[in-house]
C-alpha cells in the first residue's frame, strides 16, 4: 500500500494514555487488498474533521458508532440487520479494519463507514454532539492488572463524553466477560450525570437482540465464564 488515499498506520492526534496498544497482524493479502480497493467507499480521515452524517451516508437515518470493533465480524452482521441504521466503526488494528470492509464489499454493505484511528480523537474532533443512537463497546480490553487499570476506556471522562455525543434517549451500551470490569463500568455509569440504567439502578441488562453472541463469546459460556451487558440511555 503507497497511496496517500488509504491508510498504512491508525490515524492519532494527541498524546494521552492510550487504552490500547498497537499489535502486530500479518494480513491477508484480501485485507491488503481491500484497503486498496475500498477504502474510499468505506473508510473516513480522522484529519476531514466534523462529519456531516447525511452527506456521508447519502440518507437520514439513525446513527451508531462502535468502538473497538476487532475483526468485525459482528458488526458487519449488525448492519446487516439493522439496514434502517447507519453504522460508524472505530478500530486501530490494519488486519480487522482490512477484514471488514473486505466483507463488507462482498456483502454489498452501504450502511458503514469505518474510522482507522483513536476512538477518543474521533469522537471530540468528528462526531457531533447529541448526534448518535446508540453507542457501542464490546468487550474492551480488560488490562486486569491494577497497575494498568489507568488505560482502561470507560473512564468517567470518556463516560461523560459519550454522554455528550448522545441524542436523547440515546443509548450507551457496554459488554464485558470481565467480572471486576463490568462492576467498575457499572459504578461510573450509575455516577454519570444524564445517564439512567435502563435496568434499573444496579443492574445489568440481559443481552439485547442487536448484540450479536460472538465466536469467543460462546468459547467462553462453554467454559462457564460470565458476560455482562450495561445499557444506559440518556435523559
Amino acid at each position: 500500500m503507497t497511496d496517500a488515499s488509504f491508510p498504512l498506520k491508525p490515524e492519532f492526534k494527541n498524546k494521552s494514555i492510550r487504552s490500547f496498544v498497537i499489535r502486530a497482524g500479518r494480513m491477508t493479502d484480501g485485507q491488503k487488498n481491500a484497503f486498496a480497493r475500498s477504502w474510499q467507499q468505506y473508510g473516513v480521515s480522522l484529519f476531514s474533521g466534523p462529519i456531516n452524517v447525511e452527506q456521508l451516508f447519502g440518507r437520514q437515518a439513525p446513527l451508531v458508532v462502535e468502538v473497538g470493533f476487532g475483526m468485525g465480524d459482528s458488526l458487519l452482521q449488525m448492519c446487516k440487520l439493522e439496514p434502517e441504521k447507519d453504522f460508524i466503526g472505530i478500530e486501530v488494528h490494519p488486519p480487522g479494519v482490512g477484514r471488514l470492509i473486505n466483507n463488507a464489499e462482498l456483502d454489498g454493505v452501504a450502511n458503514l463507514k469505518v474510522f482507522m484511528a483513536d476512538a477518543t480523537d474521533v469522537l471530540e474532533d468528528c462526531i457531533a454532539d447529541s448526534s448518535l443512537a446508540r453507542f457501542q463497546l464490546y468487550f474492551p480490553d480488560p488490562w486486569h492488572k491494577k497497575k494498568h487499570h489507568k488505560r482502561r476506556i470507560v473512564q468517567p471522562e470518556f463516560v461523560a463524553l459519550i454522554q455528550r455525543k448522545l441524542q436523547p434517549g440515546g443509548i450507551c451500551h457496554f459488554a464485558t466477560d470481565w467480572q471486576e470490569y463490568a462492576e467498575q463500568m457499572l459504578e461510573i455509569l450509575s455516577a454519570a450525570e444524564g445517564l439512567d440504567n435502563c435496568a434499573g439502578a444496579g443492574n445489568y441488562h440481559p443481552r439485547p437482540e442487536h448484540r450479536p453472541v460472538t465466536k469467543f463469546e460462546r468459547r467462553g459460556e462453554n467454559l462457564g465464564h460470565g458476560v455482562w451487558d450495561l445499557m444506559f440511555a440518556k435523559r
